[in-house]
Formats: structure tokens, sequence, C-alpha cells
């Protein structure tokens, strides 16, 4: 028998090789609401529908100048930071199997408190990301179609996302899988032409994107890792299906892990072949990319202009239909949990009877993208923004997470497991700080006001009552050992 801690939360009954199921909230104080109807590729297709294979389209251009052109290099530092929190979300998701991600797990694994923060900071990310994916993609298809406006591709895609989230999460998990499939297609078809251009000599090839000694200097790498990591947010978004999870508590963790590494290499293969295909780097290192365009430039190199069309086309799709669909789900859920604590309004918490959604919440994130959205297609530099904010609240959340698991694991429930209770946590801890403090300094001081804001609401709740210890005895489930 195993002496090793296993969490907060165990289910001894048909345990499959140790493994807990995901059902059981309710030794925790909760009722089970949500459906639970999600398996593994389910969640598995979730996390890379969030993160959008073809992300760095988007971003390429900013990437490749913060990295001094070594834009592989810094997903490849990005995707070691995730894959570190990464695992902390799969030690904690264990322990405590329930919707709300890091407010939930830094909350019962610390205090509660310190998770209201971490909730308020990631929702710095989850509420704001959603409105920045439909304005990214809404300025990409009026570049294509200047004939509708702005606004209106913008009110289309909230409206179409808002129906098939209401729909409920099985039809939303269904619709993610068709995207996904296009999506790769796209990529594919990028990467032939690419590798062959390259081959014929349109591009130089070149392992210049992974290390450049003429320009390489770590405080480069981080700056850029601030922007990169923008394609990996939504890995962390499969913890807030735990409680639609049809499987095993380790089945949440193994996808998000699996999606991650999946998506890391197609960022760092893609990103590659992109930078081999820039005409003038030295240019765009120091002139940046003003219009976006940094990539689909890259690929009618390769392609000509039927490339440039497609990828561009692909990447308005993906950010503000694929992305933004489960972003606006993912979202949801998080004000749900945090409603069901009563850190926010009560009716936040409501739960469709049939479809088993959200359902005010998916109306509010629906309502908050769309004003914020319609505002900032007025402001010049709009996008720009509103992306300053989103990194950094991601990032301060993912670092208390990993001190989470330390706190839980290695000081509360004594676990001998170094390697994933200790030196993985330690170890996203630093890289994320790193990339905090090289991030850029608006982004760092509209974060810490956000912060500032989150610690005094807090203490607010805290003080009127409404914010009690869920890592008491009261709520919290003996431990239990487990063949």
């Amino acid at each position: 028998m195993s002496t090793e801690p296993r969490g907060a939360h165990e289910i001894t009954a048909n345990p499959t090789a140790g493994e807990s199921r995901a059902d059981g909230i309710e030794d925790f104080g909760y009722r089970q609401e949500l459906k639970r109807t999600l398996k593994f590729s389910d969640l598995l297709v979730y996390g890379l529908i969030f993160m959008v294979p073809i992300a760095p389209f988007a971003i390429f251009g900013s990437v490749f100048q913060a990295s001094g052109g070594m834009v592989a290099m810094a997903y490849i530092v990005g995707m070691l930071a995730m894959m570190c929190t990464a695992n902390s979300y799969a030690q904690m998701v264990q322990a405590f199997p329930m919707s709300g991600s890091v407010y939930t797990y830094v909350g019962r694994g610390i205090t509660k408190i310190l998770g209201f923060v971490a909730g308020w900071m990631i929702l710095l990310d989850y509420v704001l990301i959603p409105a920045l994916l439909y304005l990214a993609a809404s300025i990409a298809m009026n570049g294509m179609i200047p004939a509708v406006p702005l606004w209106m591709w913008l009110v289309a895609f909230v409206v179409l996302n808002t129906i098939i989230n209401y729909l409920g999460i099985e039809f939303t998990a269904k619709v993610n899988k068709i995207m996904l499939v296009l999506e790769l297609l796209v990529l594919a078809v990028f990467l032939v032409i690419g590798f062959t251009a390259v081959a014929n000599g349109k591009g130089t090839f070149s392992f210049d994107a992974f290390f450049n000694p003429d320009t390489f200097d770590w405080s480069l790498i981080f700056g850029a890792v601030s922007i990169a990591v923008l394609s990996f947010l939504g890995f962390d978004g499969i913890s807030t299906l735990a409680e639609e999870n049809a499987g095993t508590t380790k089945s949440l963790g193994r996808s998000m892990i699996a999606a991650l590494l999946l998506v890391g290499v197609l960022f760092v293969v893609q990103t590659w072949v992109g930078s081999m295909l820039v005409q003038d780097p030295a240019s765009l290192i120091t002139d940046g990319d003003p219009n976006g365009t940094a990539f689909y430039d890259a690929a009618q190199n390769a392609g000509g202009p039927f490339l440039f069309v497609l990828t561009a086309a692909a990447t308005a799709v993906a950010w503000g239909f694929a992305n933004a669909l489960v972003a606006q789900a993912a979202t949801s859920r998080l004000l749900f949990a945090m409603a069901r604590d009563r850190q926010l309004p009560a009716f936040l918490s409501r739960v469709h009877p049939t479809r088993g959604v959200p359902v005010n919440a998916t109306f509010v994130v629906a309502a908050i993208s769309l004003v914020l959205g319609l505002y900032l297609v007025a402001q010049p530099n709009g996008l720009t923004e509103i992306s300053t904010l989103v990194n950094f609240g991601a990032l301060t959340a993912f670092s208390l997470l990993n001190l989470a698991v330390i706190w839980w694991f290695i000081v509360r429930q004594k676990s001998k497991r170094w390697f994933l209770h200790l030196i993985l946590p330690l170890l996203g801890f630093a890289i994320l700080v790193a990339v905090i403090i090289n991030a850029n300094i608006s982004a760092q001081i509209l974060g810490v006001v956000w912060l500032v804001v989150g610690v005094a609401v807090a203490l607010f709740l805290r003080k009127t009552g409404r914010m009690t210890d869920p890592t008491t005895a009261s709520s919290a489930p003996e431990l239990k050992e487990v063949n």
C-alpha cells in the first residue's frame, strides 16, 4: 500500500490503476450540476483549439523582433515554462477535481485570499482574451473584405460563438474537432510549401531561429517569451472543465500536458520555417511589424498571394471563431466557480436545467467581449492596449499556482515526490518571474494596478465574511490511502 499523499480528494470505489474518478465534488460541499460528457480526446482537442495550432501566425513579427530573430528559441523557453506549470495543474486537479482553475487550486492549496487573488489575475487573461481574439479576427477579416465594417465582423463573431456555447459543451466539443482539422490542414499546406521554397532557394536555410550568437541575450529572450507566451495561453482552460470531465482526474492533467507538448512542437516548427522565409530579417528586427503581416509576407514569399490569403484567413477564423469559442466557455466556468463560492454575484452560478451550462456567465462574458471589443475598435492601438494586460495576469496566476503545489504537497502533505512537487514547480516559477520582469513596462504597470485592486477586493470580502477558508477540515476531506 502506498503511503504517498494523494491530495484532498480520493475516491476509492472502483479505482483504476490508482486513479481517482473525476466525480465526487460533493465531498467538498458542492452539487454536481454540470454535465459530465467530455472524454480525454475532447479535452485534448479543447486545449489544442484554445491554444490555436497556428497562433504564431498573428504575432510572428513581434516575437521575431523582440527575440532578435531567435523566434523558435523564444517558443522553446515558453514551452518549458508552460510544461512546468502544466505539471502543477495536473497535480492540483487530482487533489481538487473542481471547476475554477487557479482560483480553486491556490485557494485550497494555500489560502482562500491568495486563491481569490490568483483567480482575479487569471480573470485579466480570461475575460479580456475573448475580446482580444474577436478584435484581431475582425481586423484580419476587414482587411480582406473592407466593404464589411470592422464592428460588424466583431458582432458576428460574438453572436455566433455565444449561440454555440449556449447549445451545450457537447456541441462545442464537436465544433472544436472540425476547426482543429481545418487549422492543421492549413498548417500542413504552409509547411510543405515552405520547406519546398527553402529547398528551391526562395529562403535561406538556417538555424538562427534557434540560436544566433550575434544577437543572443537572456533578457532579450525572456522579453520575447513575454509576447510568445500568448500563443500558449489556453492549455490551462482544460482545468475549468473538471466538473464536465467523464474520465479520471488524471485524464485532465494528461490532456493538458499532451496538448501543450503537441502544440509546442508545431509552434517551433512553423516559426522556424517562417523565419527562413523572411526576406529582410535585419529590417524586421529593426523596424518591427507595424501591419502585423510578417508571417503572411513570408508565406507569400514561399507560395505567392494564394498562401498569403490562406494563412491570413485561417488566422482570422482560428482566433475569432475557434479560439474565442473555447475562451468564452472557459471564462464562463471560472465566473461560475467564483460565484458559487460567493466571490462574485450569485446569478453567475446559475446552470441551465437541460443544457447543463453556466448560462448567465456565458451571456455576461459575451456582453463584456462585445462592449470592450466595440470600444477598442474605435482606438488606434486597441489591440496593443489589451494584449499588454492579458499575459501579465496569466503569468502572475501561474506563478502562484506553482507555489501552491509546493505548499500543499511538500509543506502540508509531506510529499516525498520531489521532482513533481518541488523541482518542476520551482523551475516553472523561476522562468515565469524572469519573463514578468522582462515584460513590457506598460504591461507591468497596468498589471500591478489590477493586482492591487484584486488584493483590496479580497480583503473586503474577507472582512465582510464572504471569504471562508476552504482549506479547513470542515471543507477539505480527510486524505485516504489507495492501493
